[in-house]
């Protein structure tokens, strides 16, 4: 079976949703690299993961949806999303909307995020 991009980012994105991250840790290759406003630009499996944590230790009740998921190349894809979270201390609300270029190995691994988001938060 070919390895389908955008079924991967699907996949991606549900274990996020699900604060599942075993399985997020699992999509990243060692050396991956993740560039966002969200957890800054980050370099390595550890760091990526321990962004991660603290982001969603700040918005624990983070909802994401797709508006669009598409292939871009045999090995990358894009996504539209949009996002609700409140922060954990302050109550403060978060509305974002954005997209994201993922790209992988050949094993199915994440080496690269490219996050844009469509306004400042």
């Amino acid at each position: 079976m070919a390895f389908d991009p955008p079924e991967e980012i699907e996949r991606f994105h549900a274990a996020i949703n699900a604060l599942d991250f075993p399985a997020i840790e699992g999509y990243f290759a060692e050396d991956a690299t993740y560039v966002s406003n969200g957890v800054g630009s980050l370099s390595g499996r550890p760091e990526i993961m321990a962004a991660f944590r603290r982001y969603f230790d700040d918005y624990p009740d983070q909802t994401a949806e797709n508006s669009l998921v598409e292939r871009l190349t045999p090995l990358s894809g894009r996504a539209v999303w949009s996002l609700r979270a409140t922060h954990s201390r302050t109550g403060k609300p978060l509305v974002r909307e954005g997209e994201e270029t993922i790209t992988f190995n050949e094993d199915g691994r994440i080496t690269r995020v490219e996050v844009t988001d469509y306004q400042e938060f």
